[in-house]
């Protein structure tokens, strides 16, 4: 995963449900120093609560990705926010070189 075009990260989920598993181990694969890099803002919901989790992702070129971690698994998580990031990287090397 490129984290380096992500801008906004924003999650929200319960950290005791099985649903919101995609959402928990997303935010463990960032990088340690992403907090420096874009911004991050995590919600945990209380273990009583029956609101959705949500991963909302915001790109660099303005793009905002909103996916539902109850349906999708992390692999498909990371191929979705890849193939929009690699995009980015190739336009960048296209303008630069």
């Amino acid at each position: 995963m490129i984290p380096r075009f992500l801008s906004d990260v924003t999650i929200k989920f319960n950290p005791f449900s099985r649903k919101a598993k995609t959402a928990r181990i997303f935010l463990s694969i960032l990088p340690p120093n992403a907090r420096q890099l874009m911004k991050i803002s995590v919600t945990q919901l209380p273990s009583s609560s029956t609101e959705k989790p949500i991963l909302d992702l915001k790109f660099k070129d303005g793009k905002d990705m909103k996916i539902d971690p109850e349906t999708m698994k992390i692999k498909e998580v990371v191929e979705e926010v890849d193939r929009h990031s690699r995009m980015l990287a190739r336009a960048e090397d296209l303008s630069s070189g």
